[in-house]
C-alpha cells in the first residue's frame, strides 16, 4: 500500500522511486495498491508501472471543485462532475483491459503522457532510473507498435535491443565491406519491394559473402542483416518524413561507431541517398551510390558496381561458410557469443534459406539438429540437444521438481530460474542435471521462482 499518493503527486522522483521500491518489496504474487492519486489521463501510466489497485477519491474531489477529468486533461468548468469522472475512470480502465490484452499499453501510456507536464515527467524520469525494473517484465518476442512520439524513443524494449546490441552481439568475422541501406515501412525489411531490390543489385555474384549489409534506421539506430526478422526490428512501426531528431541521428551514430570499433570493414558503401549525412562523419570516406531515388535503375546500377569494386581483389567465402558465420552472428545476439560459439563449431552444418535457418550437428556420423530459427517465432528455438549446451553453460535454466511436463511447465513446480530469463526467451528445464524439456518462457525468470500458479513457460520438446 502506498498510501500517501496526492503528497507525491507532483514530486515525480520520490513517486518513480516509491512505486518501483514498493512493487519490487511486493513481488510477483502480491497486488500494490496507490490512494489519492488516479485520475483517466494517468490511469494507463499507473498500470504500466506496476499499480494494481487504485481509489476514485481524486477524481470525486476533483469533479466537486467543478473540474471535469478526461483521459486528454483537466477541464474546469461549473457544475459537479464527481460522477461523470468516475464514469471516465471505468472507460479509460476498460481501454486500459483492451490494450494490455493486445500487448500495446506502452502505445496508450505514450498517447497519454501528453494530458499533462506532469505525466510526461513521471514517464521520462521511470524511463531512465526504472529502466531495469521496466526491462525485467518486458517481453522478447511482441508484436507490432508504434512509435509516434519522442518518449517512445525510450522504450525499453528498443533500449534493451540497443544494450543487447552493444553487448552482446558479435558481426560475422568474414564480413569486409560494410553496405548502410535505409530501412522500409514494411517489416521485416527483406519481404519489402524496396529490399528485395537492393538484393538483386547486391547477390550477383559470389562477392556478396564478403558484404554485411547493416539497416540505418530509428528508433533502433542499426540493425544487421541477420537480426532484421528479430523483435522489435520485425515489428516497430515509425512515421518517415525525412526530418530527423537530434536523439535519433546520436544513436545511429552511436551505434554505428560501435559496429565498426567491433569489426574492421575494408571498405564502406552508402546507399542512403539523402540520408547519408547521418554517418558521413563516422564513414568519412564511404562510396555513395545514390542517385535520385534508391530504387532507381542508376542507383541499382552504381550499388552493384561499387560493391564489385570494393571486393576487389578479396577472396570470398563459400556461401555455406557465409551462412553458419551468419548464424553464429544471430545466435550471439540472442544468448549470448559464449552460447554462439558453443552452438557452431566445427562440427556445426547449417541449412536452409533466411530467416528459416536450421542448425546440424555431426555425432558419430548423424546429424542431430540443434535448433531452427522461422520468421514466425522471430528467433532461435533449441532442441533438446541445444538445450543440453545452454544447461552445460547454464544459461536460461530452470530447475524444476521431479515431475511429468505435460505441455506447459507451471510456476508451482520450479525451484529456481535463471533471473536473464524473459518473456518469449528460449529456456531449458532441468531436474537433477538431465535436461527434461526446452519451451519459451511464460514469465521472466525472477517471476517463475516467486510465483505459485500461472504458466512459467510453454513447452515445445518435453519428456
Amino acid at each position: 500500500m502506498i498510501p500517501n499518493g496526492f503528497e507525491i503527486k507532483n514530486n515525480f522522483r520520490t513517486m518513480v522511486d516509491q512505486v518501483i521500491r514498493v512493487r519490487k518489496a511486493a513481488g510477483y504474487g502480491r497486488l500494490v495498491c496507490i490512494l489519492g492519486i488516479a485520475e483517466p489521463a494517468n490511469l494507463a501510466l499507473l498500470a504500466y508501472m506496476g499499480i494494481d489497485v487504485v481509489d476514485d477519491g481524486f477524481a470525486r474531489a476533483a469533479g466537486t471543485n467543478g473540474f471535469s477529468l478526461i483521459p486528454e486533461g483537466m477541464l474546469s468548468g461549473t457544475e459537479d462532475y464527481s460522477e461523470a469522472n468516475c464514469a471516465e475512470m471505468e472507460r479509460e480502465l476498460a481501454k486500459i483491459h483492451t490494450f494490455i490484452a493486445a500487448g500495446r499499453l506502452r502505445e496508450l501510456v505514450d498517447q497519454r503522457s501528453f494530458s499533462s507536464a506532469e505525466e510526461v515527467a513521471v514517464l521520462r524520469l521511470f524511463d531512465d532510473v526504472g529502466y531495469g525494473y521496466q526491462e525485467e517484465a518486458c517481453t522478447i518476442a511482441g508484436g507490432r507498435f508504434s512509435c509516434n512520439t519522442t518518449q517512445a524513443l525510450r522504450r525499453p524494449d528498443v533500449a534493451r535491443y540497443q544494450k543487447t546490441l552493444s553487448e552482446r552481439y558479435v558481426p560475422p568475422e568474414h564480413k569486409k565491406v560494410l553496405l548502410l541501406l535505409p530501412c522500409s515501412a514494411k517489416k521485416p525489411y527483406h519481404i519489402s519491394k524496396s529490399h528485395k531490390l537492393f538484393s538483386q543489385a547486391i547477390h550477383t555474384a559470389q562477392h556478396d559473402t564478403l558484404v554485411h549489409e547493416v539497416i540505418v534506421t530509428s528508433p533502433l539506430g542499426i540493425v544487421p542483416r541477420e537480426l532484421d526478422a528479430f523483435y522489435p526490428a520485425n515489428s516497430y512501426d515509425i512515421p518517415v518524413t525525412g526530418e530527423w531528431k537530434p536523439e535519433e541521428k546520436e544513436t545511429i551514430r552511436r551505434m554505428l561507431r560501435e559496429l565498426m570499433e567491433k569489426h574492421h570493414y575494408e571498405k564502406v558503401v552508402c546507399h542512403l541517398g539523402e540520408d547519408a549525412e547521418l554517418v558521413r562523419e563516422v564513414c568519412p570516406d564511404m562510396v555513395e551510390t545514390v542517385v535520385g531515388d534508391n530504387v532507381s535503375p542508376k542507383s541499382l546500377e552504381n550499388l552493384d558496381k561499387a560493391l564489385r569494386d570494393a571486393t576487389k581483389g578479396m577472396k570470398p567465402s563459400k556461401w555455406d561458410d557465409d551462412r553458419t558465420e551468419s548464424v553464429r552472428a544471430a545466435l550471439s545476439f540472442q544468448f549470448g557469443n559464449d552460447v554462439a560459439k558453443a552452438l557452431i563449431d566445427e562440427n556445426t552444418v547449417t541449412m536452409g534459406k533466411y530467416p528459416y535457418w536450421k542448425i546440424f550437428r555431426n555425432v558419430d556420423g548423424k546429424k542431430v539438429q540443434l535448433g531452427m530459427m522461422s520468421a514466425e517465432r522471430a528467433m532461435f528455438s533449441l532442441t533438446p540437444d541445444g538445450g543440453e549446451i545452454l544447461m552445460r553453460l547454464g544459461r536460461n535454466v530452470v530447475e524444476i521438481t521431479d515431475f511429468e511436463i505435460k505441455g506447459s511447465l507451471f510456476a508451482v513446480g520450479v525451484v529456481s530460474a535463471d533471473h536473464r530469463i524473459r518473456i518469449g526467451d528460449d529456456i531449458v528445464a532441468v531436474c537433477n542435471g538431465k535436461v527434461k524439456g526446452v519451451g519459451v518462457a511464460a514469465m521472466s525468470g525472477a517471476e517463475m521462482e516467486q510465483m505459485k500458479r500461472g504458466i512459467a513457460a510453454k513447452m515445445r520438446h518435453y519428456h
